[in-house]
């Protein structure tokens, strides 16, 4: 007798995705299962709400009935969505692996350090700017120092914000943000100066710094240059291009436009149809837009870029065992904050908001 053919890939993920769905219908409301833009297809299909990192936590927080959110994404969005949820409500990383590498270029060590040297150097009047992609220990350190969270879609308006309120910001940990948010407001080289982070020392610097900035940086959207945009435009005359703000300065001043992952959605679906458009973000997001739009030609501004290692840690499968555990009432994946670094971190989390609302409504 022949031995039986074993279960072929596609066969195998599809018995997980019914898997999936029985214990999601099983749940109902008691579960929200979140999904960033760079996840893959695979596990977005399972998402209830799609989006970028703070959007998500607001909704998931929003939620009142659902007593376990699944956070597919990487670990500082779960603390994020841990730190503006319910006392009821527990959150869950589907693959405790999946960190940030630019999160983890600033280290609250580092950042305290980095503090000291600059009070010594100017004074107390520096306000903490920390962009979402950090850890719950750094939004802490920004709430208690009279500091911000902020976003690559309000980076503009929360830097303004410091600034009238300061005569500099530290911005971490993102020095391509930092610069071209800066680089907006019209600041000059001579304002901008950067820190180390290596070598604990400031780069730069004088009376004339307003914005000392981080220099950590993403791998994914580092990895696009000028050259990728050379490129595309001599194959593909009259491309457009448009980048995120984590690309370089270089790249941003190249480009047709850049701005966050949603105003990259926003660019391409309000796009004329049958324009073509190279985006310069995470591939899974760029592939699920030309999927979106088929009466547009929408390219990766370099498709060798490999997508992001973290956010592709999680996927079906650990997305299942995370289901089941929430089932069993297990805490294989819980993500928790620890009480005194949530107040901080809540209190930072919470200004920018009201910081984007007084400026939309023209107050100082």
């Amino acid at each position: 007798m022949n031995a039986p053919a074993r279960a072929t890939g596609p066969v195998v993920m599809e018995e997980t995705a019914t898997r999936i769905e029985r214990l999601r219908t099983h749940l109902g409301e008691r579960l929200v299962i979140l999904g960033h833009h760079y996840q893959s297809d695979e596990v977005i299909r399972h998402a209830d709400f799609v989006g970028d990192s703070l959007k998500l936590s607001r909704v998931a927080a929003s939620r009142k009935k659902a007593e376990a959110i699944v956070f597919c994404g990487v670990r500082f969005m779960a603390e994020t969505a841990d730190i503006l949820s319910g006392p009821d409500q527990r959150v869950f990383l589907p693959n405790s692996r999946a960190g940030c590498p630019m999160a983890d270029m600033a280290r609250p060590e580092e950042v305290r350090h980095c503090w000291s040297e600059l009070a010594r150097l100017w004074g107390s009047d520096i306000i903490p700017i920390t962009y979402v992609n950090s850890s719950a220990e750094l939004k802490d350190f920004c709430g208690r120092a009279g500091g911000a969270v902020c976003t690559s879609s309000n980076a503009e308006e929360v830097m303004t914000w410091a600034l009238d309120r300061g005569k500099r910001v530290l911005f971490f940990p993102d020095r391509c943000l930092g610069l071209n948010t800066a680089h907006g407001l019209g600041l000059g080289a001579e304002e901008i100066c950067t820190w180390n982070r290596e070598s604990g020392v400031l780069l730069g610097g004088g009376q004339a710094t307003k914005v000392i900035l981080w220099n950590g940086f993403c791998f994914v959207h580092n990895a696009f240059s000028p050259s990728d945009i050379e490129r595309l435009r001599r194959e593909i005359p009259g491309i457009k291009v448009v980048v995120h703000p984590e690309c370089t300065r270089e790249v941003v001043q190249a480009a047709d436009d850049y701005g966050s992952t949603e105003k990259i959605i926003e660019c391409i679906s309000n796009a004329t149809p049958g324009s073509a458009w190279a985006v310069g973000t995470e591939i899974h997001l760029v592939k699920r837009l030309a999927a979106l739009h088929p009466d547009k030609t929408i390219l990766s501004l370099n498709p060798i870029v490999p997508p992001c290692f973290d956010m592709g840690l999680i996927d079906p499968a650990n997305l299942l065992r995370t289901l089941e555990v929430v089932v069993e009432g297990g805490t294989e994946g819980l993500v928790q904050v620890e009480p005194e670094i949530a107040v901080g971190a809540r209190r930072a989390l919470e200004r920018m908001p009201a910081v984007t609302a007084a400026r939309e409504l023209g107050y100082h």
